[in-house]
Parts: structure tokens; sequence; C-alpha cells
């Protein structure tokens, strides 16, 4: 039986988090969030954090983050109702069932996925016969997609209708809604849910349809992918797509590649890798994987995890340890999905993913990639580096290997490195702020600081903050995802894995620095970026150019507490005016 939604919705707003999770774990206090050792994995330092003012927690060790009723579920190992009924009953809340048995509430499930399967094959004619869908047709070809793979992965095309598909199926307002397929508006009518996008129909393992992944033409309005909410049909940290077709596949072989996306999965199959699925709209999760280790050992991930960091890291080797699991990475081009990576050069795609290596292997490899081996000091950042990656390995036996390999491309003597191993890990960089009066040292990058102002405390920076001054390509696609939406969780809902839980893990960290301190060392970072590129075309034309000269002396200004203010908001303002003339369209 499921419990009414706004019977969760009272449960969740009235627990108090801290005192939920200091039943289970020792918690102090840290500015205005709460922090303790993780109860998910084994930690000797707090990692584990609660902000208990937005309900949510995060582990910067092992990634994992959610409100109070994930906690709940993840450290007493229950079901969604179970850990709703006991914070209900901690809370004094009764709560309301509906009043179906369980052959009723199978009988309601039948109706769902019916209207679900109605859905599928209304949008897919809609696809190869509408008038309307000649773009989505068009597009479709052009991403390599024949009568053939639409055909068989059911894609369709929702109209811009406001209500076309819910009119045509007749659907009452209580399946439209339960099935994610449509919703009541302000005008009391029951509208679409997707409306001008070609769709991807998500089935669950055992083939039902349970949601659809929409993507927008290039024309189109809104963002570029929407998928289905959350349904009683759909749950999309257990969904996986394509696992309904991939299943036989992975069990002859022992091993899924999982990807990000939809077009990835079909991308792979067409490579001749009838193993993938893909998480839709989110990370791979601790469900995902319980689900996966039914079929397979071996998870390859074909995406790119080249910035998974630490908090991936320990993930990955929990799931290792825990699910006696083999997790490789597919070493593809950065910045390639394998949708686009199977249309430019499928055998290309094929050897990454046949190739798949361990993943610390894979981000030793990448971190030697970047570095210059060509000096002693590029050495010796490289190594250093690359121990603090193999430092994070649980096992002594494979830290110790990747001991030899890390002196093998370095040259450095393995005792040395040894000596490393066993020591603290460097310290991470710090900005250049001084201590000079009100001003502090800025504890992470300038850029991580602004988001997180930015979380905390928009008011103080909405001013002046801009895109164009992100240049790290993460916090630029955070500054984005936190512009586009009105709330901090409608920010979350809608941004890609890695921008989420960069935001998520933001919302239960502190930010004390001063706004001002914030907004000149990151205005000053792009100006001297700009100042770059000017010197650079300067140097090609043999020619001078004023405006450097004049960014020099602005930025003099800018270090100068008594001016700071003034100069720092004629800076950003002149480096929006050139970003926004940069990126007119042509005409």
């Amino acid at each position: 039986m499921g419990i009414l939604a706004e019977d969760i919705e009272r449960v969740r707003a009235a627990t108090d988090f801290v005192a939920v999770a200091g039943e289970h774990i020792a918690l102090k206090r840290a500015g205005r969030r709460w922090q303790g050792l993780c109860p998910f994995h084994a930690e000797k330092s707090p990692s584990f954090s609660i902000n208990a003012e937005e309900g949510l927690y995060y582990c910067f060790g092992c990634g994992k983050g959610g409100d109070v009723i994930t906690f709940v579920r993840e450290v007493e190992h229950l079901e969604f109702a179970e850990a709703v009924e006991r914070l209900a009953a901690r809370s004094g809340i009764q709560i309301r069932y509906d009043t179906a048995a369980v052959s009723e509430e199978r009988q309601r499930r039948a109706r769902l996925v019916a209207a679900m399967t109605q859905a599928v094959d209304w949008y897919h004619e809609r696809l190869l016969a509408g008038d309307d869908a000649k773009g989505a047709r068009n597009y479709l070809r052009s991403r390599g997609y024949d009568g053939e793979v639409v055909r068989s992965y059911r894609i369709g095309w929702a109209p811009d209708g406001w209500d076309e598909l819910c009119q045509a199926l007749r659907l009452p307002a209580d399946v439209a809604r339960d099935t994610g397929l449509g919703f009541v508006n302000k005008r009391d009518r029951i509208q679409d849910f997707f409306r001008s996008r070609v769709l991807f129909p998500i089935f669950d393992v055992r083939g039902d349809p349970v949601a659809f992944g929409g993507r927008r033409l290039a024309d189109g309005e809104g963002p570029k992918y929407r998928n289905s909410p959350e349904t009683p049909l759909y749950s999309k940290s257990r969904v996986l797509y394509g696992l309904n077709w991939a299943k036989s596949a992975v069990v002859d072989t022992n091993e899924v590649v999982v990807c990000e996306g939809y077009t990835d999965v079909i991308g792979l199959a067409r490579a001749g890798i009838a193993t993938g699925v893909a998480t839709c709209g989110t990370a791979l999760s601790d469900e995902h994987v319980r689900v996966l280790k039914n079929f397979a050992r071996r998870l390859v991930l074909a995406y790119d995890a080249d910035d998974a960091g630490q908090a991936a890291a320990d993930r990955f080797y929990e799931w290792e340890t825990r699910y006696s699991l083999d997790l490789a990475v597919a070493d593809l081009p950065p910045g390639t999905d394998p949708g686009q990576f199977a249309l430019d050069d499928p055998g290309a795609l094929a050897a990454a993913v046949k190739g798949a290596k361990p993943f610390l292997t894979f981000r030793i490899d990448r971190l030697f990639d970047r570095s210059d081996l060509r000096t002693p000091a590029g050495k010796a950042r490289a190594a250093e580096a690359a121990m603090v990656a193999v430092r994070e390995h649980p096992s002594d036996l494979v830290r110790d290997q990747y001991v030899m390999t890390v002196s093998d491309r370095t040259g450095i003597d393995p005792a040395r490195l040894r000596g490393l191993l066993e020591g603290r890990a460097p310290a991470p960089a710090r900005s250049a702020a001084s201590q000079q009066g009100s001003r502090i040292v800025l504890p992470h990058s300038v850029e991580e600081e602004a988001l997180r102002l930015a979380v905390h405390r928009p008011e103080e920076v909405a001013e002046l903050l801009h895109e164009t001054l992100f240049a790290e390509p993460l916090m630029l696609a955070g500054y984005q995802a936190l512009c586009s939406a009105p709330t901090l969780a409608e920010a979350l809902d809608g941004a890609a894995p890695p921008v989420a839980s960069l935001l998520q893990r933001l919302a239960v960290e502190e930010s004390d620095v001063e706004a001002g301190d914030v907004l000149a060392r990151l205005a000053t970072e792009a100006a001297k970026r700009v100042i770059v590129e000017l010197e650079a075309a300067n140097r090609r034309s043999g020619g001078l150019n004023e405006e450097v000269a004049w960014l020099k002396l602005l930025l003099e200004e800018v270090r100068e507490p008594a001016t700071s203010v003034e100069a720092t908001g004629r800076l950003v303002r002149w480096l929006v005016d050139r970003f926004e003339v940069g990126n007119e369209p042509e005409q």
C-alpha cells in the first residue's frame, strides 16, 4: 500500500534531521552545519555533513547524499514506506494510505502500465507519420538513426500542443499524474508533461514502459533533456535504461557497460556492444549497483570519470569490496560520449570498452597524460599527485603495486614514493587572498567559493556574479544550474549528475568569507585570463593594446582596500560587456 504524497512531505518537514542522525553517529556543530563520521563507510576523520535548513546530507568521502528519508533507508536498510513510517511514528504524525489491497495495487499498476504502453505507441506513431514531426525525423537521421533503430527503440515525438496526448488517450487526471504523462495546470486542466521533444521510452527490467527521456530539438525551448518525474512506476535511482534489452547479453558475458544517457546505449549497440545500460538524469547509485550485481560481476563505466576524484574513488572501492565487483573505466576521449563516439568511430568505441582499465589505472594514466614529464620538477609534481590517488585505495597490496607503476613512469625511487604513500596528503592549494583587515584566506578555489556564496548568500553576489567570471567547466555548469531554477531543490533536480553532486556538497558546507573579497579575486582571475589573450594577440599583430594597460591599472585599484569595491564593479561590468559582445549572434 502506498503512503499519500502529502503525508510524506509532512513527515519530511516535521523530522529533526540532526536528532535522527544523532542516534546513529556523533555530530558536532560546525557553523550552520553538523559534522560526523560517515555511517556508510569506514573513516577516521569526519566527512559526513548535514545542512539542517535544507534537510540535506552529503558525505565528502563516499559521495552519498540525500534527505532524511534517504538517510534512514540507507542506515537502517529499509524500504521507502518503512522509513517514512518510522519517521512518522517519532514525529507523532498519523500517516494515511490508499485503501487498495495488494491485489488492487497490482491492478493499479497494470492500469498505469497500460496507459504508458498506449503513450509509447501514440508518440511512436506520431514520429513516424506526423506532419509536425519532420524536424524530429531530420534530427534522428542526423544522428544516424534509420527506421530500424527508431522502431527497435520505440522512439517517439511529443507534439507542441498543450494536451494532445492526454486528450487522445482520454487520461484521467490521476493516471496522467501517476504515470508522469501529464499534470493539472493552474487552469485546472490536464496538460501533457512532454511537449515538442523526441522521446525515448524507458522500460523496467521486465520490459514494462515506466518513463520517458525527452530531448528538445536545436531550436526548441527549455532544458536540452527532460526525463519523467518520479512516479509509482519509475524510480530514477533504481531503473536503468536498456537493461530490459541488455540483460541476456549481460548475463552471458558477465559484464555490463554503464553510460549516462539513452543515446549512449543506442550508440553502444550500434558499435556491436549489446551490454549497455544508462542512468538517466542521475549518478550511478548504490541501488543501481545492487540491481546490476545480480546480472554481472564486471561493471565498465563508459563516461568521462576523469574528474571523479576521491568521493567517487571511495564509492567505487566500496562497491568492489561489498559486492565482489570488478569496476573498470573505458578510456574515452575527454568530453566524448558513447553516442557521438559511435557515430565518429564505432571501432574505437568498441576497443575502448574492450580495453577498459581499473579505475585507479585510469586515473593515474589520465594524470600522467596531463603532466609534463620532461623535467624533474614535472615528474615530482606528477608523482605526488599520483600517490594521492594511490593512497585512496583500501588494499595495501594494490597500493604497493601502483608504487612500482608510478616509479616506472617517473623514474623516482620506489622507496621515496612509499614515503609519500605513508605520509600525509599535500595540503590543498590556497588562494592568494591575504589576512588584511577584514580579508580572510580563502580555503578553496575562488570559483568554488563564489559558487558556495551563490548557494548560501545569493543576495550578496547577485549583482556582480556572472558566468564570464568562471573558467572551470564544472563550476560554470553549477552557476548556470542555480541561475536556471528558482530554488536549490529545483536546481538539483534539473542538473546533470556531476553538477548536482557539486551543488549538494556545497549546500552542506559553510561559507564565512567576505563576498567582496571573493568577487574581487574572481574578477581579477578572469581579467588576467583576458590579459593573456590580448597580449598574445598583440604579439601576433606586432601592435599595442591600450586595453591591457587599462586593465592592469584597474587591477591595481582592485587590490587597494580603499578602491576595491568600486573598481571590482567596474571590472566586472567591463568583462560582462566584453563577453556579451563576443557572444552576439552573427547577422
